[in-house]
């Protein structure tokens, strides 16, 4: 895989994470419940700090990257999207944070499965990697908040 190639879908990614942190940035300002409002300010500023660690990897120079493997257990695909409102409640706004993550996981790896260069696909899998610790992130809370009587 050429440099430019790798920069372009490393470019991807950082846009993606850039339109992650206004859809956070942008449900913080919505929601009324300072609890949702706290988190999805968090969720903001995660979405930065990847994109920041995706920006100093262009600056490597090396063509590589790699983000551990996280455990998938497919919460949020058992659960409806939920439409932004500023009346959300807690377990909705994770749930909707979730299928966000959701689908960039489920992007990657379907770039990852329509690529014929073997060096493309490992970035494309170790981007759909990276999402899929985000998801875990968010059903981890999602049980834990959801589902109290596990507490």
């Amino acid at each position: 895989m050429d440099v430019n190639t790798y920069e372009n879908i490393i470019n991807m990614a950082i846009a993606n994470e850039i339109e992650a942190q206004e859809f956070y940035g942008d449900a913080a300002e919505k929601l009324n419940d300072p609890y949702l409002k706290e988190m999805f300010e968090h969720f903001a500023k995660e979405e930065k700090m990847h994109e920041k660690m995706l920006r100093n990897i262009l600056k490597s120079d090396t063509i590589s990257l790699h983000f551990s493997e996280a455990v998938d257990y497919k919460v949020s695909e058992t659960v409806d999207e939920p439409r932004l409102s500023t009346k959300m409640k807690p377990a909705d706004a994770i749930a909707l944070a979730m299928k966000k993550e959701e689908q960039a996981l489920t992007e990657y790896n379907m770039l990852a499965q329509n690529c014929p260069d073997p060096e493309q696909k490992k970035v494309f899998l170790d981007l759909a990697a990276m999402e899929r610790g985000h998801k875990l992130k968010l059903e981890t809370a999602f049980v834990d908040i959801g589902y109290p009587e596990v507490w």
